[in-house]
């Protein structure tokens, strides 16, 4: 048995991020597929779990702790567990990333 999520157009001026949950579709991991325009990304934030991004377009700036690094097409960008982190798209088109969460659900906190 399967089941699919799926995509849909986002409305005008709502946020092309999916969030995807995988406890509501049977699932241990859930993602969110990032979709970010230059200047975009998220705000400095903690999991009790290690979050995995895959750059598939675009370049991204990652945050770990106090260290940073530039993520390209093809790359895989892991944080601990427990260790502030944060991503923005320093391009100059759009960035597409996923990140892993290996968790049924998104478990985030601000750091």
């Amino acid at each position: 048995m399967f089941q699919v999520r799926r995509h849909q157009e986002p409305q005008p001026g709502q946020s092309r991020t999916v969030r995807f949950e995988g406890r509501d579709f049977g699932s241990a991991v859930s993602c969110f597929l990032v979709d970010a325009a230059p200047g975009q990304g998220s705000a400095l934030h903690v999991h009790p779990y290690p979050e995995t991004w895959i750059v598939r377009q675009g370049e991204a700036e990652f945050t770990v702790g106090g260290e940073t690094t530039k993520g390209y097409p093809g790359d895989i960008v892991v944080a601990a567990a427990n260790v502030p982190h944060r991503f923005e798209n320093t391009g100059t088109g759009r960035l597409e990333l996923i990140g892993i969460h290996p968790s049924d659900t998104i478990v985030q906190a601000p750091a």
